[in-house]
């Protein structure tokens, strides 16, 4: 095996763990949430599920684009980023740098705080579901376009 190989072992794998764990969250754990507690209780519900794979989360985050960089130096394909024909490239990087940002930026500098003082359970646990949806739906037609875009079918 050659270094882009294992790089792509990598990367798939990452990318795998990581949006199927959002997939996981927003399609089983986050409606079993809102199913089983009053809606005053089901932030902090949702925040002790968390606690378990946050860590996990941010693991597979990096090692995805850390991966997904490597591949791109490696076989020269920054010309990709120049046309609209790979916008599944676009897509990988724009929806990493999303999760980037909140998982390293702005869930420890701001959100861990507001919703731990959070006035508005209820109302806050019904944003973060909604933002949890959107990120799964742009992470699921990604993949989508990436597997399809990388073996040359779009």
């Amino acid at each position: 095996m050659d270094d882009f190989t294992i790089a792509r072992v990598v990367h798939v794998a990452s990318v795998l763990l990581w949006i199927g764990g959002v997939a996981f969250v927003t399609m089983v754990a986050m409606p079993a949430i809102r199913r089983q507690s009053k809606p005053d209780d089901r932030l902090a519900a949702f925040h002790r599920l968390e606690n378990g794979f946050a860590w996990q989360a941010k693991i597979w985050v990096l090692l995805a684009g850390a991966s997904g960089f490597w591949m791109t130096w490696r076989a020269d394909l920054w010309d990709r980023f120049l046309g609209a024909h790979f916008w599944w490239m676009h897509a990988m990087a724009i929806v990493w740098l999303l999760f980037m940002i909140m998982l390293f930026v702005l869930e420890p500098l701001f959100l861990h705080r507001r919703m731990a003082e959070s006035k508005e359970p209820g109302r806050d646990f019904a944003r973060l579901e909604r933002v949890h949806q959107i990120l799964n739906i742009l992470g699921i037609i990604t993949v989508i376009g990436a597997v399809a875009g990388s073996h040359g079918l779009i």
